[in-house]
């Protein structure tokens, strides 16, 4: 596949509901001066941890997430000095799961997709929990329609 064509099917930034700015630290690039794949996930991390926290905690009391599945197709650079713009969507709310869709963006560039599959687990059993409706709800109005 050629580089264009591999760039002409990535997805753009409106195609996200949630859109959060993380600061590109230097301590996040390595020796060729680009930001560390690894930092990528920490990225992506403080994008669904924003979902589900940053207007408050969306778990069941009693509950927490886990990350049960991810993967990152790495498609660009970041670099430092700058801003990482974290998109996220919602494209499957499952009875105790929840499936994400992210991208990240540097001067309206994606350097990466991701999908991710987060589970509710009860805190004394550890097992899958459902979901409750406010969290539904919530994750809802974040959620590609037709998921």
């Amino acid at each position: 596949m050629a580089d264009g064509d591999r760039l002409a099917g990535l997805p753009a930034i409106e195609e996200f509901p949630s859109v959060i700015a993380e600061r590109v630290r230097f301590s996040d690039t390595d020796r060729q001066g680009h930001v560390n794949n690894l930092q990528f996930g920490a990225f992506l991390e403080a994008g669904r941890a924003h979902v589900l926290f940053g207007e408050g905690d969306l778990s069941t009391p009693g509950c927490f997430f886990v990350i049960a599945r991810t993967s990152i197709e790495f498609v660009g650079e970041l670099t430092w000095p700058g801003e990482v713009h974290v998109a996220n969507r919602i494209d499957r709310i499952g009875t105790s799961s929840i499936r994400f869709a992210q991208a990240l963006f540097q001067n309206a560039r994606c350097a990466a997709t991701s999908e991710s599959v987060m589970v509710q687990v009860n805190v004394d059993s550890r097992e899958a929990a459902p979901l409750s409706d406010r969290a539904r709800a919530s994750l809802s109005a974040l959620a590609r329609p037709g998921s």
